[in-house]
This record gives structure tokens, sequence and C-alpha cells, in this order.
């Protein structure tokens, strides 16, 4: 099969187009036929070796964690899938999402949506997931309450405001002048544009504060909190990591990290969403397989407004 390989960490030239032996299957995986795969940062961050402690060195290596296609073989202990079942989903870290075929966990997938694409089928797994676990088991979203999105155009953001939304929130969401239009269309009820204002100096302060493209530390939004405010953030920097761990050992505003956790019945709960049209996706480009390079550096560049998709298979 073809496949987009690493030999090595680095750049995005070490991507390679190349031919490779298809996965062989556990008793418990799933062999996909991939039609559409989709970028995260956090696969080109594994291609530049910056989670080489989770990675390890062992290659070569087939990154991609967001997939959509069609199952073509299942196996023993399977019980949830066919072959023919249409399906997206998310494969471990460090991925195996960019080739023709990949093998996924049975518990990482689920069928796709029937309003939907392979292509924006694929948007969902990570991107959609980390939105709905950061707001509603993190945050503990409920209706009525404020809720703030950093970065709301972004892969996560725009499935953040939509979901908010679904909650009842009051959503405020914050991106470039170019984006107002697009994160007012998602439902959000307020836009600061961060060009022009920073939301950090305001006096409105929120419930929760989600910051999708770690911009903010949680000493930045304090003041911003309500006093028993939530910040999630998806990235743990140095800045969080040590005033999260105090937080959670005295009254008051919290601050945690998002690590989306695949499983069947998140993916059930967004496909009615979607089915029922309450949320949608959004797809800033799509590139072939051969062209991931391109992919991977236009992700890198952060300019992406909502999805990268990566096409397979038709």
């Amino acid at each position: 099969m073809k496949a987009v390989v690493i030999h090595n960490y680095g750049l995005a030239d070490v991507l390679r187009y190349e031919d490779v032996a298809p996965p062989k299957i556990k008793p418990d995986q799933l062999l996909v036929k991939v039609h559409a795969a989709c970028i995260n940062p956090i696969d080109w961050k594994i291609r530049k070796g910056m989670l080489k402690v989770i990675t390890g060195n062992k290659f070569p290596m087939i990154l991609g964690l967001d997939l959509a296609g069609e199952v073509v073989e299942v196996g023993t202990k399977v019980t949830r899938f066919a072959i023919g079942d249409q399906i997206y989903g998310s494969v471990k870290v460090p991925g195996g999402a960019y080739a023709e075929f990949a093998a996924i966990q049975e518990n990482q997938a689920a069928l796709k949506p029937k309003n939907m694409s392979y292509e924006q089928a694929a948007t969902l797994p990570v991107a959609a997931l980390t939105a709905l676990q950061a707001l509603r088991d993190l945050g503990k979203i409920r209706a009525g309450q404020t809720v703030l999105v950093n970065g709301a155009s972004g892969g996560v953001g725009i499935f953040a405001v939509q979901i908010a939304k679904v909650f009842g929130a009051e959503v405020t969401g914050v991106c470039s002048t170019k984006n107002l239009d697009l994160v007012k269309s998602l439902g959000a009820d307020n836009i600061i544009d961060y060009t022009r204002q920073d939301f950090t100096q305001d006096t409105f302060q929120y419930d929760i504060v989600f910051d999708v493209v770690a911009k903010k530390s949680f000493a930045d939004c304090k003041k911003v909190l309500k006093p028993n405010g939530i910040y999630v953030t998806t990235i743990p920097t140095p800045q969080n990591i040590l005033p999260g761990i105090l937080s959670t050992l005295i009254p008051g505003k919290k601050a945690k990290f998002v690590l989306a956790k695949p499983n069947p019945q998140d993916f059930a709960y967004l496909n009615e969403l979607i089915e029922a049209g309450k949320i949608r996706t959004v797809i800033d480009r799509t590139y072939p397989l051969q062209e991931l390079a391109a992919a991977h550096n236009y992700s890198e560049s952060e300019r992406a407004v909502g999805k990268i998709v990566i096409a397979i298979a038709s």
C-alpha cells in the first residue's frame, strides 16, 4: 500500500510517500481502507520529535491520528462492526492514518454520521472530542453559564463554540478579524477580535475560559474567571502545570488540561448532534496524501480556519 512514512524526526521534508506493507490487525481491531485523514497539531509535533518521550525512536513510522473510511477486515473479538461499515475514529499515538489502510481499535471507532462525507467525518475524532470533554467533563458546563473560547476559528475552537451552545451557555469567541463572521455563524453570542482587544484585560468574568490555542496562561486568565471559574487548556505549559496542581488543592478558580480520550459513548453523542444539525465542521483545505508535507507546513503556520483534510481514497 501507499503511505507517508518518516525515517527520522525533523522538518516536513522528512515525510516520504512510499510503498509499505499493510498493517496486520489484532483481535480487537479493524482494518480500514482510509478515504480521508486529518491534520492535528500533535501530528507535526510528533514528526518534529517534540513527543519523543512517548513515541520513542522506532522507525519507520506512519503518523496521523484521525481517519474515516471503510472496514475491510474485522478482528476475531470485534462485535460492533462488520466488513463494509463506513466508520471514523482515532488511532493510537504515534498514528497510522496517513496510509491507504490503517488498523484501529474497535473502541476508538464509530459509524460515520449519515449526513457527513468521509472528509468531513475525518475532522471529528481529536478536535470534536477535545472540545466536548474539555467543556463537559473538565469545565462542568451548565446552561446559562458564560464561556470564552480563545481560538474560536481553529480546529478545536469551531466545535467548542457549537458544543457550548448545545449546552445552553452564552459563548464569547476570540479570533482574528477575518474570522469574525465565521465564528458568529457557529453560534457565538459575542466575538472578540484579538488583534484589537486583549480579553484578559477586560472586566467581564466567565464561568469557563477554554484556551484552545494555549496562548494565555492560567495566571493571565484568573482575573476574567468568576470566583469558582475553570480555565481549561490543550497544552500543559510550564506556566500552567504547577498553578494547575495548586488550584486543585484550594477552593476557588481551577486550571485543567484536556487530553481527548476516544470512547464509543462520546462518539455516539457527537453523531446525534451532527445528524440533528446541531454541530457542523469547517474544512479549510484538502490535500492529496502525496502533498502531506505542504499540509503539515500549513498547519504549523497556525493560519488554518477549521480543519485540514488529507484525501486518500475516493
